[in-house]
């Protein structure tokens, strides 16, 4: 009996270890299969032709090389990690950073094979038309020679909508509390918000620019405009969504109404205040670029209308991927503030 319960627990400790390392050896091989894929990438890329003479081929393939050794270097390090281990030492931060790094090899596998064919299509065949498709090649040319004036438009774009999105999300944050908490006031703003809210922003173009003194103000309260309505929405719906015996409970302690405001009131009401600052950033990105296109001298919309004007479409597309890169960076430090703030719900909101 001894020896067949010494048996039994043996076998599963083995199978349990066997997981892990078939585990660990199907995330190595995709590894192994990405830095295989940007070698064979680069290699088409130095020793195929082009059809025109495209410049920073050589820096194509140079980055190429280098993503082929970092998914290399991952796929070593994975071979020498396994999963688990990082939850069984606590405080090793190394082995759960490289398993979470080994989960997008992957994408880098299709990276690899997307950046090839586009290559293909456009330098190495030119079955793409042109000047509406361009390779890679010329995406690197944007980024090193018109750098100066695509970081000044995001720097521009940046600051227009650090302010249009802070006016509105604080804005739309005081509307929200009030027409949430009284009912005079909501009597009053709950008509006006349901009137004037669901209108695009973009729909107030004409007005703004004629109100307001510059393209600049305009744009900002246009922003501002587009971020207080999910804000003030979703704050308002937090605010009247909060449980009554939190406020009775409050009250026989003796608090006051400012105490029931700012620590039950808004406190409860911030998991829906945040979906609203996450759908007013979304919607400020789009306002802001039109808003550029239409008036402001500076910035990625402007950025973009100009390209499109001299018919420069690797500047175009070279300026929507930094705007692809810059909401999505946004959104990602508005989740990271969110879960740190509300650690309670850490994880319940994905993106």
């Amino acid at each position: 009996m001894s020896t067949q319960s010494e048996t039994i627990p043996s076998s599963t400790a083995r199978a349990s270890r066997a997981t892990p390392l078939r585990h660990v050896s199907r995330r190595v091989v995709i590894a192994g299969l990405a830095a295989l894929a940007w070698l064979g990438s680069a290699a088409l890329t130095q020793w195929w032709p082009n059809l025109d003479d495209w410049p920073y081929t050589s820096e194509l393939v140079a980055i190429k090389l280098v993503l082929a050794a970092i998914a290399a270097l991952l796929g070593i390090a994975g071979w020498r990690v396994r999963p688990g281990e990082a939850d069984q030492n606590e405080g090793q931060d190394p082995p759960s950073r490289i398993d979470r790094w080994l989960g997008a090899m992957p994408w880098l596998v299709a990276l690899a094979l997307g950046v090839t064919v586009w290559e293909v299509l456009t330098a190495k065949l030119e079955w793409l038309p042109r000047p509406f498709f361009a390779p890679p090649q010329a995406l690197i040319a944007v980024y090193v020679e018109d750098f100066p004036r695509l970081g000044s438009s995001v720097v521009h774009s940046l600051g227009l909508l650090a302010y249009g999105y802070a006016l509105g999300a604080v804005t739309g944050f005081v509307i929200g509390v009030s027409i949430g908490w009284s009912r005079a006031v909501s009597y009053w703003l709950h008509p006006v918000l349901r009137l004037i809210g669901p209108l695009p922003s973009t729909a107030w173009l004409p007005l703004a620019f004629f109100f307001f003194p510059s393209s600049f103000s305009a744009s900002v309260f246009l922003i501002a405009l587009a971020t207080a309505f999910p804000v003030a929405v979703l704050t308002w719906s937090g605010v009247a969504g909060v449980n009554a015996a939190y406020y009775d409970i409050a009250r026989t302690l003796g608090a006051r109404p400012s105490f029931l405001i700012l620590r039950v009131a808004i406190p409860a009401a911030l998991p829906s205040v945040f979906v609203g600052l996450f759908m007013g950033l979304g919607v400020s990105f789009s306002v802001l670029i039109v808003a550029e296109m239409m008036g402001v001298k500076a910035g990625l919309g402007w950025y973009l209308q100009w390209a499109q004007g001299w018919a420069a479409y690797s500047n175009m597309y070279a300026a929507l991927l930094v705007m692809a890169l810059m909401c999505s960076g946004l959104i990602t430090l508005l989740f990271r503030f969110r879960d740190r703030l509300l650690a309670w719900q850490k994880g319940l909101l994905k993106w």
